[in-house]
């Protein structure tokens, strides 16, 4: 959750849901206890980690390239942390 976050736009609520954090879900980071101020991260799961599931939102899953996912840089904090090139939700894939 490195980063500053944040947005001009609201908070959102949580929406949690019995979809497990399994390896390549991705989830909507938050501060802290806070389960409502879910606004502009995101994270990714590397490995199973069940322990996450009904405490925070499930809004997509990895469906390509998991490989390449694997490679992105891991620590806290990040040392030169790597970028998005694309990302592509697939209700707005054409």
């Amino acid at each position: 959750f490195n980063g500053t976050g944040g947005s001009k736009l609201p908070n959102l609520k949580q929406e949690f849901s019995n979809v497990p954090f399994k390896r390549g879900i991705v989830g909507m980071a938050r501060r802290g206890d806070s389960v409502d101020s879910a606004n502009s991260q995101f994270f990714i799961v590397f490995d199973d980690a069940t322990f996450l599931d009904k405490q925070y939102t499930v809004w997509g899953r990895v469906t390509d390239g998991m490989d390449i996912v694997d490679t992105i840089k891991r620590g806290e904090p990040v040392r030169e942390p790597d970028k998005i090139a694309k990302m592509q939700v697939a209700a707005d894939a054409a």
